[in-house]
């Protein structure tokens, strides 16, 4: 599996190194995981790791579009593998969990801007915001249930 990943880097050109590879792993395994699980991740397997390092691979893998980084309104920036083929995302609003959504319809950029003012548009990003299984399930629970009598 590492060899998939060292042959990622040397395709965009990037020399490859033990962050790299790890940050890459990372994400692999965790999509949509902001810069601190990142770095706990990574550091689970190589402890001396500094933040500043993962830093700049984040930003190196984003520059070389290895990495996309995703950052809904209100949201801390997270990071995926997925990248170049022009998905959406939807967003929890209660616990901030995201999943990835497939080109809503059509070929690639999915959608057709109503008025597009000149511009030759190639990508549309679209976050779709709602509420997860999960946090309907605790909303619908008797101890939710009890507890907003208490507020």
């Amino acid at each position: 599996m590492s060899s998939d990943l060292e042959a990622q880097l040397r395709a965009a050109s990037l020399r490859v190194t033990r962050p790299r590879l790890a940050v890459l792993a990372a994400l692999r395994d965790h999509p949509h995981v902001d810069t601190d699980a990142v770095i706990a991740l990574v550091r689970e397997e190589h402890p001396a790791i500094s933040r500043q390092a993962v830093y700049d691979v984040l930003r190196a893998l984003t520059d070389a579009g290895l990495v996309r980084r995703i950052q809904p309104a209100g949201a801390t920036a997270r990071y995926e593998r997925r990248v170049a083929d022009n998905h959406h995302h939807i967003v929890c609003r209660s616990c901030g969990a995201i999943a990835d959504v497939d080109c809503a319809a059509g070929h690639s950029p999915c959608l057709t801007a109503s008025d597009d003012h000149g511009f030759v548009i190639d990508e549309a990003e679209v976050v779709y915001w709602g509420t997860c299984p999960g946090c309907l399930t605790e909303r619908t629970s008797p101890a939710f249930a009890g507890s907003e009598g208490n507020r």
